[in-house]
C-alpha cells in the first residue's frame, strides 16, 4: 500500500474524498439508492466509466463500500455502503446545507436539502438505519 504523505486528519480525509466524483458517488448511494455501476454512471454529472471504476475500487479498498455479486444477475455487481460509509451521512448533509447558503443550487435540490436539514438527527438516524439494514443483508450473503 502506498505510504501516506501525512497523518493529519484532514489529509487522511482528502486521501479518499479529495475529488468531486467520490462524494457524488456516495451522494447517489445514500440519497438516490443507486447500487449498480450503470446507475451510478447515469448520474446528471456524467462520470466517465474509467473514473467510476477507479473511484469504486478506491472506495472498496478504503472500506467505504463493499462489492458483491447480484444473486439475480451473476454478471452484475452491487455496491453497498459499509458502516464506515454510512457514517458519512451527516457530513454529506452538512456539505449540502452549506451550499444552500453559499452557492447557487436548483430549487428541487434546495427543497430536498432543506427537508434533510429540517429532519435533523431523527431523519439522519432513519437514513442510516435503512442503509445499515441493507448492509447487514448483503453481509450475510
Amino acid at each position: 500500500m502506498k505510504e501516506k504523505k501525512s497523518l493529519c486528519p484532514i489529509n487522511q480525509y482528502l486521501e479518499i474524498f479529495g475529488d468531486k466524483w467520490t462524494l457524488l458517488i456516495i451522494r447517489d448511494m445514500i440519497f438516490v439508492g443507486k447500487r449498480y455501476f450503470n446507475e451510478l454512471r447515469a448520474s446528471d454529472e456524467k462520470i466517465a466509466s474509467n473514473i467510476l471504476t477507479d473511484r469504486l475500487h478506491k472506495l472498496e479498498v478504503s472500506g467505504i463500500v463493499i462489492k458483491t455479486k447480484d444473486v439475480k444477475h451473476k454478471q452484475k455487481n452491487i455496491y453497498t455502503l459499509t458502516q464506515t460509509g454510512i457514517a458519512l451521512v451527516p457530513i454529506i448533509i452538512e456539505m449540502a446545507a452549506w451550499s444552500l447558503d453559499h452557492r447557487k443550487v436548483s430549487e428541487k435540490d434546495r427543497i430536498h436539502v432543506a427537508e434533510l436539514v429540517a429532519g435533523g438527527q431523527k431523519l439522519q438516524d432513519q437514513i442510516k438505519k435503512s442503509l445499515l439494514k441493507e448492509f447487514s443483508e448483503i453481509s450475510k450473503v
